[in-house]
């Protein structure tokens, strides 16, 4: 029996960085200390991660500054603060929905 073989042009994209950030961020949040704030936090990421935010980008962008809310108007971890700039500057890539 043969097994056919992944293609070999398959490329890291924008959307895969996007991904692995978000992945990054919530293994941040969820293996950090706990501290203020940290389980909404959880809840925006995993919204932001949802199928429904993958497939309407707007709707993550609108996640991420209600993340970027919470940690501006709350002492959270530096790495953290960083995890979601680089989102950010991902995010900010990516052409807008029209």
């Amino acid at each position: 029996m043969k097994f056919d073989e992944e293609p070999k042009y398959y490329g890291k994209t924008l959307f895969s960085d996007l991904q692995e950030a978000w992945e990054n961020l919530r293994a941040a949040v969820a293996e950090g200390q706990p501290f203020p704030e940290s389980q909404r936090l959880l809840l925006h990421i995993d919204e932001a991660m949802s199928w429904e935010s993958v497939r309407n980008l707007s709707r993550m962008r609108k996640a991420l500054l209600l993340i970027q809310n919470i940690a501006s108007t709350n002492k959270i971890p530096e790495e953290l603060i960083e995890e979601i700039d680089y989102i950010r500057s991902i995010l900010s890539e990516i052409p807008e929905q029209r």
